[in-house]
């Protein structure tokens, strides 16, 4: 059985500087890696996560500096959510007031206390208080004290015509079980501590999101090599008729990409070799990385990225 949740979530985004001041200034993340789009090289690929980008802390953006705005409709993800220990919520609703980001008020989902907000893109986000301890540790680099640090991913929010076939999928091949419903919304659960929880919202017929910043692009569920991405693979196909790409070489993870049954794109990604493979864990995400097939090219993509710190 697959049962390691979340490996990590990408959206698109407006101006890159706008996303890092946000992302790092605002919630302390580290960014753990500075590249390109591998498939679109004229966009940056921003990787933010924990101090070693852990699979399961993981949240990438694609920026345009003109992007559209998307939005978010059936077949894609309505929100993101981040772990913190559940007394830091009022620290955080501090903080995001003091930068200006508005909030919603706390409420109570499934058990657990909810700090909805949304970034300058409108992407909409959340911060869960929870008192289980799967031992992450806070980074304190971000300028966040330790203690209130955002610790990784909670989990995804999918905004779905019928839950059904996507559930089936997450119980069947992804390791997931139904731990509780309210309303139209129905809760999933791994045994990972990060990324371990993912809901699904049917709503029935509704308006079809539309790609843009402040959406987001695909979730990607943590295979932990290639073997193990393997049987995922063969059980999509095999049990539930579903087509999956081939493996792509994304140099931190490598990829298979298929849409499940309610629309969403999932990526299955190798949890090896990880963002250390190319740059010193203590210089993650300070110099422009590319891939080697694009390396040829580095002078002309520098000269087509907006300038970043």
């Amino acid at each position: 059985m697959f049962e390691n949740g979340l490996h990590h979530v990408t959206a698109f985004s407006g101006p890159a500087a706008r996303n890092l001041d946000f992302y790092r200034g605002v919630l302390g993340l580290r960014l753990v890696k500075k590249t390109v789009n591998f498939d679109d090289p004229g966009t940056y690929h921003l990787y933010y996560g924990d101090e070693t980008g852990q699979p399961g802390t993981i949240l990438t953006f694609f920026p345009w500096e003109h992007a559209a705005p998307g939005r978010v409709g059936i077949g894609e993800t309505q929100e993101t959510a981040f772990r913190v220990p559940r007394a830091s919520i009022g620290y955080w609703a501090h903080r995001l007031l003091a930068h200006g980001v508005t909030h919603e008020a706390p409420a109570q989902v499934f058990g657990e206390t909810v700090l909805p907000f949304r970034d300058p893109d409108g992407l909409a986000l959340a911060l869960v208080g929870t008192d289980a301890d799967g031992g992450e540790a806070g980074w304190a680099g971000g300028g966040i004290p330790a203690e209130h640090a955002i610790r990784g991913l909670h989990g995804v929010t999918l905004l779905l015509r019928d839950a059904g076939p996507t559930a089936a999928i997450l119980s069947g091949v992804l390791g997931f079980r139904e731990v509780g419903r309210e309303g139209a919304s129905t809760r999933f659960r791994s045994d990972a501590h990060l990324g371990g929880a993912m809901t699904l919202r049917a709503v029935g017929d509704f308006l079809p999101g539309r790609p843009g910043a402040g959406s987001v692009h695909h979730i990607a569920f943590r295979a932990a090599d290639d073997a193990a991405q393997a049987e995922v693979v063969r059980k999509l196909n095999e049990e539930h008729g579903l087509v999956v790409t081939e493996q792509r070489d994304r140099n931190y993870f490598r990829s298979v990409y298929f849409r499940e049954p309610g629309g969403v794109l999932f990526e299955i990604a190798t949890d090896l070799p990880g963002f250390a493979v190319d740059e010193p864990a203590a210089g993650l995400g300070q110099a422009l990385k590319l891939p080697p097939f694009l390396e040829p090219h580095r002078a002309e993509i520098e000269a087509a990225l907006p300038k970043v710190a």
